[in-house]
């Protein structure tokens, strides 16, 4: 029974508003407290933003980078609150999660012209996994509010002659608009979406991994933009346009009559030809 109540409450939380996650997920625990850690271990969460006071730089909160209570900064490599036993990344993985850092920010910057991005890695037996996050969220300007979440997973595992390597990436973006204009009212638009890839890339000095990581996020937030795109938007558009018809009914009989002495004039010219 647990397990049926589980995709049930998978699949509601999936039809609900991505800008209510949390007061959605918290009410479904207090309905249903036995699913609490399988609820929160399968649900993403809208990412939050933290400050790190020694660099002044901002960065995102997720499991990835907690311990405890405190959370680990992604630029200073140090937790808030402090915490002295807190799990590192290796000397050499943290110089790559540093490269990370500066490389997804610069992505970040031209992508969405804003926001927050933090990459987190830790270290495997036969490579390393880590998770790229990027939060853009919108100032209210223009009476258009929304947010985007992206949280992209990536496990590596590294080959034995460490010239390639195996690459597994599961993103999952969450988006939602809200617009309170004159002519539409208020209207909300929002989902989210989970997708898969894997892939063997060769690794040497013209593609390190950062790159090959790199290139793996920006196909797949692109083949997510314009799913979610298609689905969301693009359906609500044919939806409304087909519940609502700007013409007049004289105006839409006038069409259809002109269509038909179209139809009929290029029917007589063919006769004639």
């Amino acid at each position: 029974m647990s397990e049926q109540q589980l995709d049930s409450a998978l699949d509601l939380m999936r039809r609900l508003p991505p800008q209510q996650i949390e007061k959605n997920l918290s009410d479904l625990i207090d309905l249903v407290p036995g699913l609490c850690e399988d609820l929160l271990s399968s649900i993403d969460q809208p990412l939050k933003v933290a400050r790190d006071k020694t660099v002044g730089k901002d960065y995102l909160l997720c499991d990835y980078n907690r311990d405890g209570d405190s959370y680990r900064s992604p630029w200073s490599n140090l937790y808030d609150p402090p915490l002295e036993d807190g799990a590192v990344p290796s000397e050499r993985l943290r110089k790559l999660e540093v490269d990370a850092n500066t490389a997804f920010d610069q992505y970040r910057e031209m992508y969405f012209e804003g926001g927050v991005s933090s990459v987190y890695l830790w270290d495997l037996e036969n490579g390393f996994a880590g998770v790229i996050l990027i939060k853009k969220a919108g100032d209210g300007s223009k009476k258009i509010k929304g947010c985007w979440d992206s949280i992209h997973v990536i496990e590596v595992q590294e080959k034995s002659t460490g010239r390639s390597a195996h690459y597994k990436l599961t993103s999952t973006a969450m988006l939602w608009l809200q617009t309170n204009k004159y002519g539409s009212g208020l209207m909300n638009l929002g989902g989210s979406l989970t997708r898969q890839n894997e892939t063997d890339t060769t690794v040497n000095e013209a593609n390190p991994h950062i790159a090959n990581i790199g290139r793996m996020v920006e196909e797949m937030e692109n083949k997510i933009r314009g799913t979610l795109n298609g689905i969301y938007f693009g359906k609500t558009k044919d939806i409304v346009n087909g519940l609502r018809c700007m013409e007049s009914k004289e105006q839409r009989k006038q069409t259809e009559n002109l269509k038909i002495d179209l139809a009929a004039a290029i029917k007589n010219r063919s006769a004639q030809d």
